[in-house]
């Protein structure tokens, strides 16, 4: 079905079609807007049911159905208005009776550059609360009081800080701070969910910056936040403390690849640094040890998927002493875990580069070096060789091969 049948169909009926949200937002930002979500007034859910047997209801708590409009299966929900009875993202009574207008519904909404709607099919902006405006001033304001009703709306507003590029005003951010004891409380896996896309923005930093700035770090990612203060010798790491330098690092990859493994391993390379002990500032000996032990608290209290946990694990063990290697062997040994760690050769290269500012040749070439290492297999080994000694003839001969290669 054509959205211009879609929307006949609906006005037959008595309601009214609306596009709403980041499609709005995007289109007045002079950027390509993505999925287009729909909202319908003027029409009882029955009525819409008969108009369109073959849509899949998804929402529970109120009406959302998918309807294929331009072959694509689109979201299209009731405008509903929403009332505060309990804790959490569950705990609203919705109304979203053919009453329920337009700007009731947008009134609901997080922020201001997310709450306007285009009327259909003739495309009449519907701002009654200046998202217009805070696009231009690149601002991310709460749409009203109620933004904090739902406390992950805070990480919402900081994660589209980092998507956009824009500042969160005074009030939206105390706003952000009311949310701290509900947040604390929320499904891990909408944190999750708000983290991988913050971590997805081209500019991670201004996600974990605007919740320090709400005085929300410490309670939603309490491994980030210990990084606050920890300060580092000043002739290696002039950007400041410990959580300055991951910012700037989680930037950097950001900046070169779009794999989360690479932007999350870079996050977490230096998280040991957080339970660094007072007494040895600015040094942190042995923080990569102490980063492992962080990482594996992190993942028992929010379930970190398996393809971030592998990254950052190799990361963190192997930044500090990947571009210092001396031995032809341990490079051998380095540059093989490289394909079993979950990164690609660039996003590891990317982070260790962003890290220390440069690369040793074995570490520059090194997708080429373990390619030419892999040729040289165990099935070569010399005639009563077994076991243990073909493993260690194996290495012997890649290491010879490696110095080789070096030196060409």
């Amino acid at each position: 079905m054509e959205q211009e049948d879609f929307i006949n169909r609906v006005e037959q009926a008595g309601g009214t079609v609306y596009l709403v949200g980041g499609w709005v937002r995007d289109h007045l930002r002079g950027v390509k807007p993505q999925d287009k979500d729909f909202v319908i007034t003027g029409m009882e859910r029955e009525a819409f049911v008969q108009l369109f047997p073959t849509a899949s209801l998804i929402g529970h708590a109120f009406p959302v159905y998918l309807v294929e409009i331009d072959g694509i299966r689109s979201e299209v929900a009731f405008a509903r208005r929403e009332k505060k009875t309990g804790c959490g993202y569950h705990g609203f009574a919705v109304d979203f009776g053919a009453e329920v207008t337009i700007e009731e519904d947008l009134f609901r909404r997080d922020t201001r550059i997310n709450s306007m709607a285009y009327r259909l099919p003739d495309m009449q902006l519907i701002d009654p609360y200046g998202g217009r405006d805070d696009i231009a001033h690149r601002l991310i304001c709460a749409t009203s009081h109620h933004f904090s009703e739902d406390p992950v709306r805070a990480l919402r507003a900081a994660r589209q800080a980092a998507e956009l590029g824009f500042a969160i005003d005074d009030r939206t951010r105390e706003l952000m701070a009311d949310c701290a004891v509900e947040l604390a409380e929320e499904p891990k896996d909408r944190i999750m969910h708000e983290l991988s896309r913050a971590l997805a923005a081209p500019q991670p930093s201004l996600f974990f910056e605007a919740l320090a700035r709400a005085e929300l770090l410490r309670s939603v990612f309490p491994e980030i936040f210990a990084l606050q203060g920890k300060t580092q010798p000043l002739e290696h790491h002039p950007e400041g403390d410990a959580f300055c330098h991951t910012m700037q690092i989680v930037d950097v990859v950001a900046r070169k690849t779009p794999s989360l493994e690479a932007r999350f391993a870079a996050l977490a390379h230096d998280i040991g640094k957080g339970e660094t002990s007072e007494a040895i500032l600015p040094h942190h000996y042995g923080h990569e040890r102490r980063g492992l032990d962080v990482l594996e608290a992190w993942n028992e209290r929010m379930t970190l998927p398996k393809s971030w946990l592998l990254a950052a694990r190799f990361v963190i063990k192997e930044h500090m002493r990947a571009p210092f290697l001396k031995k032809t062997g341990k490079i051998v040994d380095l540059l093989l875990a490289v394909e079993k760690s979950g990164l690609s050769f660039p996003e590891f290269l990317c982070i260790i580069c962003a890290d220390h500012g440069s690369l040793p040749p074995y570490l520059a070439r090194g997708e080429e070096l373990s390619r030419k290492l892999r040729q040289v297999h165990g099935s070569e080994a010399p005639l009563g060789l077994h076991g243990a000694a073909v493993g260690l003839w194996l290495r012997e001969t890649r290491a010879r091969l490696l110095g080789k290669l070096l030196s060409m």
